[in-house]
């Protein structure tokens, strides 16, 4: 991350994918997807931070370094920021249930990165960004497809 500009910078993300207590079953497998994206060029990993809440609530933070076993992963941990802070981790963990362990993603966008670069260049700035739920657009296209199939 150090060696990029930040005029350079794609739109960065976040997402926190939670495993109850029980339900967790790793195969590999998101660890292959996550690296087949970075090595595609479509994402930069900046950081990933595993996270467990007990039954009282109290949540423990470990960076991908103090994981034991990184199998595929371990080409990742150097090239990670450090990037949440204390209040970051409490407030992503916020919304845990007790008793789960949760996976802190944060990635930037690479496939972005030269169109937000120049919008920059052009006095732009990013004011607002959002995401509509998949559920949400499978509601409106059946929505779509009711009213079309009326006016038949």
């Amino acid at each position: 991350m150090t060696d990029t500009s930040l005029d350079d910078l794609g739109p960065v993300d976040y997402l926190i994918v939670e495993f109850p207590a029980g339900a967790s079953n790793f195969t590999g497998e998101m660890a292959a997807e996550l690296l087949a994206l970075v090595d595609s060029g479509t994402i930069r990993v900046i950081d990933i931070v595993i996270l467990t809440k007990d039954e009282d609530g109290a949540v423990e933070a470990m960076e991908l370094a103090d994981v034991g076993e990184l199998g595929e992963l371990q080409a990742l941990e150097a090239e990670l920021a450090e990037l949440l802070a204390e209040e970051d981790i409490e407030h992503l963990a916020a919304a845990m249930e007790p008793n789960s362990t949760a996976g802190v993603l944060i990635w930037e966008n690479l496939w972005a990165a030269r169109f937000a670069s120049a919008a920059r260049r052009s006095g732009g700035q990013l004011i607002a960004t959002g995401r509509i739920p998949i559920q949400a657009i499978i509601a409106s296209l059946e929505a779509d497809d009711a009213l079309t199939s009326v006016g038949d």
